[in-house]
């Protein structure tokens, strides 16, 4: 019986991918406990994070193919909608409206879209893989528009990034075009030009977060205020040296230097406690969590499991070259957590959410094989 069992869990789970994931959540729990000034109510917390997210992960990896294909565009009208009722009665903290109240509870929209958004585009080209054309890319491109376009509203920048980049590599990998690719670079050098000159990026931005790239490129106009962030997250990293100075033991960190350290800028106090070394074998596991997830997107049978794992992988290395970019001070501020290491609980479902899509589409796999 219990054999049995455990045959049905194991059978939608791919073996590495779970592995790379627990070791980075054991990486996790112990940075969060020095991050924490060892409070262990925090690490319980993750931990209980951590198994409703594995749920949800073998949940959606146990749905196959066919199944997510039919629900990719009512998961996209669905949250698109939700992100209209945000835009026009969504609840408002800390000068954002980002969520809205459904009564029992507060809900974020946007997250589903982190799911949506690759899901519906895969969905989409595979619909049409044997008529593709340029006009389909503008199609896809308009339908990734506009749900950025409301999250980028809200104001959120970090998530409106993020649900971009996750459109713009099923665009990629469906054979985007070089030309258009390189319009495209045109059109951001054009913009990264705009948005690092105070006047003309009022016009397009929030006033913050025109203040967070003034900030990025010289953190020393306002070294106690916007500049804060960037200027102790880089003395933390840079003071770990090569080995850091080690677990439990960073100074920055426990003399609350270190802003949002158990969030955001937690793997400020990973560079400072475990050093450049310790930053190495975070990036490996990283760096193994997306190989993996681009092996099962080569391996896939159909076009939808390819353009789906791999927007997937790519996305991951989206989450994790933000972050650290914010932290180290080449990326503006955006609050964006650490793929996985972050305390918080919304963002560890859905990154487990779409690796259980990615084992969804090396379950099919297998099951064709057989």
């Amino acid at each position: 019986m219990i054999k049995t069992i455990w045959n049905r869990i194991k059978q939608p789970i791919d073996p590495w991918l779970f592995l790379f994931t627990l070791l980075i959540f054991t990486v996790s729990a112990i940075v969060l406990f020095s991050a924490s000034n060892r409070d262990l109510d925090k690490v319980v917390d993750k931990v209980t994070f951590m198994g409703i997210s594995l749920g949800v992960m073998w949940f959606f990896a146990n749905i196959s193919q066919q199944t997510w294909m039919r629900l990719a565009l009512p998961a996209y009208v669905v949250g698109v909608t939700l992100l209209i009722a945000v835009a026009l009665f969504g609840v408002t903290s800390h000068g954002a409206t980002r969520w809205l109240n459904i009564g029992i509870t507060r809900i974020q929209p946007s997250e589903l879209m982190r799911i949506a958004m690759p899901l519906t585009l895969a969905w989409f080209f595979h619909h049409f893989e044997t008529t593709l054309n340029w006009k389909h890319f503008v199609i896809a491109a308009l339908l990734m528009l506009v749900p950025v376009g409301l999250i980028l509203k809200q104001p959120d920048l970090g998530t409106s990034l993020l649900i971009a980049s996750s459109g713009f590599y099923v665009l990629f990998l469906a054979g985007l075009s070089w030309r258009f690719l390189a319009v495209m670079g045109v059109a951001g050098g054009a913009l990264a030009y705009t948005v690092t000159h105070w006047d003309l990026c009022i016009n397009i931005l929030q006033e913050y977060q025109c203040r967070r790239i003034a900030t990025m490129l010289d953190p020393m106009q306002d070294p106690l205020g916007a500049g804060y962030h960037i200027i102790q997250g880089t003395i933390a990293i840079g003071s770990g040296g090569l080995f850091g100075k080690g677990w439990l033991n960073g100074t920055q960190t426990h003399l609350d230097f270190i802003p949002e350290r158990t969030t955001d800028f937690i793997f400020a106090v990973f560079g400072e406690e475990f050093g450049l070394l310790g930053n190495g074998v975070l990036l490996v596991l990283y760096l193994l969590v997306i190989g993996r997830g681009l092996t099962i997107a080569s391996r896939a049978p159909t076009l939808f499991g390819r353009l789906l794992a791999g927007a997937i992988a790519l996305n991951f290395f989206t989450y994790a070259f933000v972050n650290m970019g914010m932290v180290s001070g080449i990326l503006p501020v955006v609050g964006v957590p650490l793929p996985l290491i972050s305390y918080g609980g919304t963002s560890m479902v859905s990154i487990l959410a779409t690796f259980g899509l990615l084992m969804s589409v090396g379950r099919d796999r297998k099951l064709m094989k057989g």
